[in-house]
């Protein structure tokens, strides 16, 4: 395992909430930090205070909206010119809608924004993360909130309803992780998902809920032994509540649904 000065770490979603602070702990453990944002001066901003707070002048900036899979393509064409390799991919950035939106490719906006742009980045990443000597991580920040698919109407255009939007992205993220841990087995690469923490404290859960019941530091805790524990090393293809092992909803252990989510993906993504 590389020392912490050594590794490079992509976290999504990184201008508030979780991706900001667990940007901030690899910042200060002396890690290369690459922070993905939608918004040029929110980004700027997340960056210049992360620089301030740890002095590591290894952090950089990306911009990509992921609502559009053309943003994220670019977005792997420029982490792919501009590093060597990844150590720790944080698929992290994620949005609960009240009303039914579509992406700028036709996709329901939550499944495109909380999966479907992490699952394209993470293929085209790949290279990264494979082909470098030391293991490394691949992290779905996911949630307890998980509702199976309904592969009839996987994008809700029949009935939309906010939670089930998110709670089957967030079931989404899970398959997507057991089934590239079984791809990657061997490889040296990693990929297991986690719930962090119960409504902690940020802008978008008082938005929704109107309250909190955790704290982004202990979703930060969570988040960063699964993405950098030595305990951990090695451990693939697992969800976690908090830094405990446990069981996600049924459907992300029935193979036959998650080759039609992958299936479901590719097409979308435009992969074969």
């Amino acid at each position: 395992m590389r020392s912490m000065e050594e590794r490079t770490v992509l976290v999504t979603g990184a201008t508030d909430g979780l991706g900001r602070r667990v940007a901030r702990h690899f910042a200060e453990k002396g890690a290369t930090v690459v922070l993905h944002g939608r918004d040029a001066g929110r980004a700027g901003a997340a960056a210049r205070e992360i620089l301030q707070q740890t002095g590591n002048e290894k952090l950089r900036y990306h911009l990509a909206n992921f609502s559009s899979l053309g943003d994220v393509r670019r977005l792997a064409e420029e982490v792919g010119s501009r590093y060597d390799r990844l150590d720790v991919l944080i698929n992290n950035a994620g949005v609960i809608l009240p009303e039914r939106e579509e992406s700028r490719d036709g996709i329901e906006l939550t499944f495109a924004v909380n999966y479907l742009s992490h699952f394209l980045l993470t293929r085209l990443l790949l290279p990264l993360l494979v082909d470098q000597p030391a293991s490394a991580r691949v992290v779905n920040v996911a949630s307890a909130a998980q509702s199976p698919i309904d592969f009839d109407d996987p994008m809700l255009g029949k009935r939309y309803d906010p939670m089930r939007a998110y709670s089957q992205s967030k079931l989404a993220m899970v398959m997507h992780a057991f089934d590239l841990a079984g791809e990657l087995r061997g490889s040296g690469v990693t990929a297991n998902a986690l719930h962090p923490a119960s409504l902690m404290d940020t802008r978008m859960v008082r938005q929704t809920f109107g309250y909190a019941r955790s704290t982004v530091e202990e979703g930060t805790e969570a988040t960063v032994h699964l993405a950098a524990s030595p305990e951990l090393e090695g451990a693939t293809g697992r969800y976690f509540d908090g830094k405990r092992e446990a069981r996600a909803d049924r459907q992300a252990y029935d193979e036959e649904a998650r080759d039609k989510l992958a299936r479901l993906s590719e097409r979308l993504a435009g992969l074969r």
